[in-house]
């Protein structure tokens, strides 16, 4: 059945969409949205049974959701692109820093190897990153150790749910 109210429907579905740019995420869906207008600048629905205007909203509604879907599937992709690009970036500096601890190592087993030789000083060297690592090993158990798996507040107000639905 055909109405003067076509709806927001879109003149021309876009096949994909470009890169995002950084201030604006939305599909560009310009151009005429068909629908007729009064001169108050209300929808003229003059003659349009209400079956038939609720009709048009539910199909406005469905596009409206597939179109916020869209643009959530955009948005996502392109923070999901700057996450990965950080994590690259924080695996490189990790990189970075290891390498840096290697060096400064072997210049504190050099440096201490003038004054108790080279296996001393080597022995030395690996007894202070043995009590860093058991430092730290202990540290990482304790806070595991204080870790809850269980979603407390969520299964709280799930449990809350069944009685919400009972009729008072």
């Amino acid at each position: 059945m055909s109405s003067p109210y076509s709806g927001a429907t879109p003149a021309a579905t876009p096949q994909g969409y470009a890169e995002p740019t950084q201030q604006n995420y939305a599909a560009d869906y310009s151009g005429s949205m068909g629908t007729p207008m009064t001169e108050g600048g209300h929808p003229d629905v003059e003659g349009v049974s209400v079956g038939a205007l609720i009709g048009e909203v539910a199909k406005d509604m469905s596009t409206l959701m597939r179109q916020e879907l869209e643009l959530a599937k955009v948005e996502m992709k392109a923070e999901a692109k700057k996450a990965g690009t950080g994590a690259g970036l924080f695996g490189a500096a990790g990189f970075a820093a290891y390498m840096t601890v290697v060096f400064l190592s072997v210049a504190l087993w050099w440096a201490l190897s003038h004054l108790v030789g080279h296996s001393w000083s080597a022995l030395i060297v690996a007894l202070l990153w043995g009590a860093v690592a058991a430092v730290t090993g202990l540290m990482g158990k304790k806070k595991f150790q204080q870790v809850n798996p269980k979603p407390e507040r969520t299964v709280e107000t799930l449990q809350q749910v069944p009685g919400a639905l009972k009729p008072n």
